[in-house]
């Protein structure tokens, strides 16, 4: 399962994502401040995303109803300590599927988050995507250019896609190394950069590597 955690609360945060990790088996992104969820929320798909309801830069219930507006179908689970019943009423009307009140037991938490996967909330993500003669295909991780096929790493298309996806902006590193490897990973910035040159190398049997290209000094982007 996917997880989104928007939590400013770092001991919490923390507790948290190694739980879900640890015990639900879970892949976690943490953010602690509303714009930061929104941003990763938009960005890519999770099954579900853990709100909190007091955060900077735009609490959780704001964000949730900017979610909904902007037509997300994801699920999301608010938590907070605000347990009146008007709050959970809020909570609810503001666009999230189910509310937790701290203090809460893991089991619990780990018991809505299994209820709320299987409602299944997850778009319909296409096996294949098209970017100029180009088709990428996320189920084998194969690029192909008419009739020839390309064979990527499972890490190598991840980040491949993750540029495609966000064609002709530039990529800091450092938003490519949370995104695509983690912030719990121990990798260094020049695994990028071998990643990349991995990448290119492949693109040159299409003769498209100059379309991958490095930002000196700040990143990638993938030009059409």
């Amino acid at each position: 399962m996917n997880v989104l955690l928007a939590e400013d609360d770092l001991r919490l945060g923390e507790l948290i994502v190694y739980m879900l990790k640890k015990k639900g088996n879970c892949n976690v992104e943490w953010v602690k401040e509303g714009e930061d969820a929104f941003y990763y929320a938009t960005s890519a798909h999770y099954d579900v995303i853990i709100m909190d309801w007091m955060m900077p830069n735009s609490d959780g219930v704001d964000i949730c109803k900017r979610l909904r507006k902007q037509g997300y179908s994801g699920a999301i689970l608010m938590l907070t300590a605000k347990d009146a019943v008007q709050d959970r009423i809020q909570g609810l009307d503001s666009g999230a599927d189910d509310y937790l009140v701290k203090p809460f037991e893991f089991d619990e938490l780990f018991a809505r988050l299994r209820a709320l996967s299987r409602r299944n909330f997850a778009p319909i993500v296409e096996e294949e995507t098209k970017i100029d003669e180009l088709v990428l295909n996320r189920a084998s991780h194969m690029v192909r250019l008419e009739e020839t096929e390309i064979q990527f790493s499972p890490r190598e298309f991840q980040l491949f896609d993750f540029l495609v996806q966000n064609k002709g902006q530039v990529l800091p590193r450092e938003l490519i190394y949370e995104r695509v490897w983690g912030l719990d990973t121990d990798v260094t910035m020049k695994t990028i950069d071998a990643t990349v040159k991995l990448i290119r190398k492949k693109l040159s049997l299409i003769n498209k590597q100059d379309k991958l290209q490095s930002i000196r000094g700040v990143g990638y982007k993938f030009e059409t």
